[in-house]
């Protein structure tokens, strides 16, 4: 071999080599002449083509997409000639396979007529790309499925999303099983864009993994499971065939199970390898968090609708021959329950006296709402003594002195009976605003009661005052966050005991209904948009008619929604 001024080393046959070392190089290299004998190369090439030796074709000893692009070159190459120094190729590599090796073929051209090929194993590094595109492939799929899947908090929903996730990105179909309910599973299964819920009563044994991964257990590879042993109801209708492979994968929850996904692969597809089952588990767990939080959000929903039903105000009508009527807005226009209470608890027969009852709680909001909770659970066990209010106040502000909670509350007691064509009432504030009492003649008076706040002091004082309704008068019970709401044109003006008396004038003769709704209208229009305490409303009419029997809603009991 001799080496040129150029520097590159030659056989005896001309070829150009690229260096005195390449016999030694670990990448296989092969040097060819115009018609494609081969007239040298080092033992790694010798290794990757078994066949070759010097003087043998191309076209015999290596693939054909070599050769090729040898010949294709070759015709390229100029006549040769000794001082014809050699030059190196221009042109991209080629990419080629053999024996299952995905190769990188690098030609040189020494200028002689020879041709040089360097050979790179690019195998393994076509295998780290192509793994590195699924992974990334693969998280952006789950942090889509995250977003997708977190979007409702409505189980149902979220139960179909995840099956169709699956059935599009981890198999053929998928099932979505959730945890049993009186022996009942529910199953969602999707296969493409088509989903399908169902109830099934089933033994999980009869399915290999399943009753493992319903108890959140490692699943079964899937390797082990036999597709011909899944039951009907496991096989969708629209598999197109019977299934080649199944996966189990658990759905882990927030300290329970939230079911199980089950994939299915048809029958002449690759099987589930042990990546695939991999990132199965990875999507069943985003799954199975956002079905828990789903779950839990939705049971924590319907606490809170049970819990507010019982802390709404009540609906209020006819009650022993009396007009009721309430209303009430709370602070926030997003809240439904608040500071601001009311109740109406008729008594056991028309003699009997029915108790209404107004508060406000300090505060507003869900703190507020509790205590007005406990306030009215309170005063409906102290009905057999509502004759003596004096005695009901005492006993309810000793319950809630006795409390883990530092909120006062004021109130305004209503005991209230039809006599003839008149309604007698007793009337008992403890700290809150007196109640107004409009006459026939349009004239709005003011009940003579007073007292102490609850839930402050040791000791409450009360006053109680006793007044006659004729037909078509009312009796207004109202929260401070009627009088002290600030709005009208400069936004800031209370709207004041003076104005609700006028307004209250102005509803001579309407029933009260219709007085509870013209007060609300007039006190929403002035606080518009700003900022207001909850409001509340009790009006207590004298029916115009003069027969109980005439009364509709005859009503026992308190009245809730």
């Amino acid at each position: 071999m001799t080496v040129f001024e150029d520097g590159f080393a030659r056989s005896p046959a001309g070829a150009t080599a690229g260096g005195i070392s390449w016999l030694r190089s670990p990448h296989p290299a092969v040097v060819a002449d115009r018609e494609g004998g081969v007239v040298e190369f080092n033992a790694a090439a010798a290794h990757l083509f078994p066949d070759m030796g010097v003087g043998s074709w191309l076209d015999d000893v290596v693939p054909g997409w070599l050769s090729d692009a040898h010949r294709r070159l070759a015709r390229r190459v100029p006549a040769p000639s000794v001082a014809a120094p050699a030059t190196r190729t221009g042109r991209l590599a080629l990419r080629g396979s053999h024996e299952g090796r995905l190769l990188r073929a690098h030609p040189t051209e020494s200028g002689h007529g020879d041709v040089a090929w360097w050979l790179v194993d690019d195998s393994d590094l076509n295998a780290a790309e192509d793994a590195l595109r699924t992974e990334r492939e693969r998280t952006a799929l789950l942090a889509e499925a995250s977003t997708q899947l977190l979007a409702s908090l409505n189980p149902d929903r979220c139960l179909e999303k995840a099956a169709l996730l699956a059935a599009a990105h981890l198999g053929d179909a998928a099932l979505v099983i959730s945890p049993p309910v009186r022996n009942r599973y529910g199953v969602v299964t999707a296969v493409g864009d088509r989903c399908e819920r169902s109830q099934v009563t089933m033994d999980p044994t009869s399915v290999p993994g399943l009753a493992e991964a319903l108890q959140g257990f490692p699943p079964v590879p899937a390797r082990w499971i036999d597709p011909a042993e899944l039951p009907e109801w496991a096989v969708p209708e629209g598999l197109e065939g019977a299934p080649g492979s199944v996966a189990i994968a658990p759905l882990p929850g927030h300290g329970v199970p939230a079911g199980v996904l089950i994939l299915l692969r048809r029958g002449g597809r690759r099987a589930f390898d042990t990546s695939e089952e991999l990132f199965a588990r990875l999507f069943a767990a985003r799954a199975g968090a956002a079905l828990s939080a789903a779950r839990l959000y939705a049971e924590q929903a319907r606490v809170t609708r049970a819990l507010i039903a019982e802390l709404l105000p009540p609906q209020l009508h006819h009650v022993h021959g009396v007009d009721f009527a309430g209303g009430y807005r709370t602070s926030q226009d997003t809240e439904r329950i608040g500071g601001d209470f009311y109740d109406v608890h008729a008594g056991t027969a028309a003699e009997e006296e029915t108790l209404a009852v107004l508060g406000d709680v300090c505060g507003k909001g869900l703190e507020a709402a509790v205590l007005t909770g406990r306030i009215r659970s309170t005063l409906q066990a102290l009905l057999p003594l509502a004759g003596n209010h004096q005695n009901v106040l005492e006993l309810l502000n000793g319950a809630l002195l006795t409390a883990r909670h530092t909120r006062f509350a004021t109130l305004v007691l209503a005991s209230v009976r039809r006599s003839g064509s008149q309604v007698r009432l007793r009337l008992t504030s403890a700290g809150h605003p007196r109640p107004l009492i409009l006459r026939t003649t349009g004239e709005v008076e003011e009940a003579d009661t007073g007292g102490t706040l609850v839930g402050a002091l040791p000791e409450v004082t009360s006053r109680s005052a006793t007044v006659h309704l004729s037909p078509g008068e009312t009796c207004l019970l109202y929260t401070d966050g009627i009088t002290e709401a600030r709005g009208g044109p400069l936004d800031a003006s209370m709207f004041g005991e003076d104005r609700l008396r006028a307004t209250l004038a102005e509803c001579v003769g309407l029933p009260a209904e219709a007085i509870v709704e013209r007060l609300q209208m007039v006190a929403g229009d002035w606080v518009g948009r700003g900022p207001h305490d909850d409001m509340a409303v009790v009006a207590i009419t004298a029916p115009h008619t003069t027969h109980l029997s005439a009364v509709n809603g005859h009503t026992r009991g308190r009245y809730t929604t």
